[in-house]
């Protein structure tokens, strides 16, 4: 297949278009800056300017499938107000040249497959959400909305449409695990605030196999949670990372001094969702790693 990925320079694009290239299929990444991408060997890069198709729309008329997995990081700055509006002006932006592309092209790719996030339910408590559950009402939750409206329309040019909503992305090769990592490492690691907030994580393996998975599946279409099925507090979370550092685990960060350390953007760390992927299991997927113990082991190793 030919496949046109947007944040194809992410971490989480760079995995999956390396994953795709060793398919043997034809890859191509689509960059503000082509000649300072840092993309998988082998990909093929075409400007853009993230805002409008000019430059790749010749692209799409070739395409078989589209990855929107642009947007600004949401955890790469404090939650600024200017910071607040790059991420939601770069998703909107993105998702509107990838419809003005599908809208003008003569040929269509078959699927289109949009990025979103768990921060779609919002902060909650530790009950259980799936794909059905509703949106959330903070600014987490907007965001992602409006990142999955912004290709909406897709469906209705008879294109199949997955919007993948991720969780905690564990890889020792940047993410949130590093930093997840770092007060153990330094003998300081404990719970984080109320440390009964729910951590619903997912390998790098396993998100790069759901994605290919996903956009194999012809009768897959709509909202899949990307996350293991087992969930756990990060009370639990940080006593895993300790055994398997071999580290203590005793200092507790208290809620307000995360609060004020951080501000609003706190909330990714002593808020949580128990999110279950209960469409992924009714598709037939399955994990390579549904406990954290074995997966942190595997990524550590």
């Amino acid at each position: 297949m030919e496949i046109i990925l947007a944040g194809g320079s992410g971490l989480i694009g760079r995995e999956l278009a390396a994953a795709l290239l060793a398919e043997d299929h034809q890859v191509w990444v689509l960059s503000r800056n082509p000649q300072a991408a840092s993309v998988a060997t082998g990909a093929q890069l075409a400007a853009w300017d993230a805002r409008t198709p000019a430059g790749w729309e010749r692209l799409v008329e070739e395409a078989d499938a589209i990855f929107n997995l642009a947007g600004e990081n949401l955890g790469a700055h404090l939650w600024t107000p200017d910071h607040k509006k790059k991420v939601l002006s770069s998703r909107a932006y993105a998702g509107q040249a990838v419809m003005q592309a599908l809208t003008a092209a003569k040929r269509r790719p078959g699927v289109l497959v949009q990025a979103s996030a768990i921060g779609y339910y919002g902060a909650s408590d530790d009950h259980i959400l799936d794909e059905y559950s509703p949106a959330g009402k903070d600014w987490q939750a907007r965001v992602c909305l409006d990142w999955e409206a912004s290709t909406q329309e897709a469906e209705r040019l008879g294109i199949r449409r997955v919007v993948v909503r991720t969780g905690l992305v564990l890889t020792k090769n940047g993410g949130v695990l590093p930093k997840l990592l770092l007060p153990f490492r330094l003998l300081v690691g404990g719970p984080l605030g109320s440390g009964e907030q729910f951590y619903s994580w997912i390998t790098m393996q396993d998100e790069i196999r759901a994605l290919l998975f996903l956009l194999k599946n012809e009768n897959a279409a709509g909202v899949f949670n990307l996350t293991a099925p087992n969930p756990l507090t990060q009370a639990e979370f940080g006593r895993v990372e300790a055994q398997v550092l071999r580290r203590p685990y005793w200092f507790p960060t208290p809620t307000l001094a995360m609060r004020l350390a951080l501000g609003e953007m706190s909330t990714l760390v002593v808020d949580g969702q128990r999110v279950a992927p209960k469409r992924l299991g009714e598709t037939g997927f399955s994990f390579s790693y549904e406990q954290l113990k074995p997966a942190l082991q595997a990524i550590l190793a």
